[in-house]
């Protein structure tokens, strides 16, 4: 997640100020178990030194992440980039549930990167902007993202201008085949998340972002509003989404093309 520092341990509570040091112990060891990786995840306090609201980041909570990573559908391996990755909760579900496959994360705050690198030294960690990613990356499969929400700080994509979530949709479409995001609500043109059922929705925003890139966001069937109160500090309304871009890809015009010099 994109954040800058500030903050402080003592709007922890006591518990959680405990759990987080257990968790600063266990990454000062050179391997971790899985049991010890799913503790830090679950308590290492991002807010501990940093405030996520002045960038709209929020870490993925644990169970969450482990849903939107079976959408992958990565029965034959491949590669997968996160983008945004913050800790890598997101990618590491990816591992876990797909252990075949190559991963990149990307992720612009060094404090987190190096949590990451402990949680997921599988995986090949970028301290980057999504903006300004080195030009050997190659192509991927999947992109997987929890990007940052709110009309905070802008992420400037090459063909959508808009806040930071589906500018980040934008990105992937340069990167991978297809993707999945955990999206807020109002970003997509579906309602699915604590509904009776699901249906189609006016979305301004998401027409907005239709209309400049030509990815269509579709639904996947995973009912977030149960994750609601596993959120750190926020209860955001979001929906887990897909989108395929191969066929968009091929269809753009050059001056629509790749604008960050990676190879497809």
């Amino acid at each position: 997640m994109e954040n800058r520092s500030g903050g402080a341990v003592s709007r922890l509570s006591k518990a959680q100020i405990k759990a987080h040091r257990e968790a600063e112990e266990i990454l000062a060891k050179d391997r971790l178990t899985d049991d010890e990786r799913q503790f830090v995840l679950d308590n290492w306090q991002e807010s501990a030194n940093h405030v996520n609201s002045a960038a709209g980041a929020f870490f993925t909570p644990s169970e969450l992440a482990v849903d939107a990573s079976l959408f992958l559908g990565l029965y034959e391996g491949g590669r997968v980039i996160d983008l945004c990755a913050g800790i890598g909760a997101l990618a590491l579900s990816t591992f876990w549930r797909w252990r075949n496959v190559e991963l990149v994360c990307v992720e612009v705050n060094p404090a987190y990167v190096e949590v990451g690198r402990k949680l997921l030294p599988e995986a090949r960690w970028i301290c980057s902007s999504v903006t300004d990613l080195p030009s050997d990356l190659g192509h991927f499969t999947a992109a997987i993202s929890n990007p940052p929400f709110g009309k905070t700080a802008k992420i400037a994509s090459p063909r959508y201008s808009g806040e930071d979530d589906l500018a980040v949709v934008d990105i992937a479409s340069d990167l991978a085949d297809y993707g999945v995001f955990i999206l807020p609500a109002m970003s997509v043109p579906f309602a699915f998340s604590g509904q009776p059922h699901y249906r189609t929705r006016s979305a301004p925003k998401y027409d907005k972002f239709h209309a400049a890139t030509g990815i269509t966001i579709n639904c996947e069937s995973i009912d977030c509003a149960v994750h609601r109160d596993s959120w750190r500090g926020v209860s955001p309304k979001v929906e887990v989404a897909s989108a395929d871009f191969v066929e968009v890809r091929e269809a753009r015009s050059p001056a629509q093309a790749s604008l960050f010099g990676i190879a497809a």
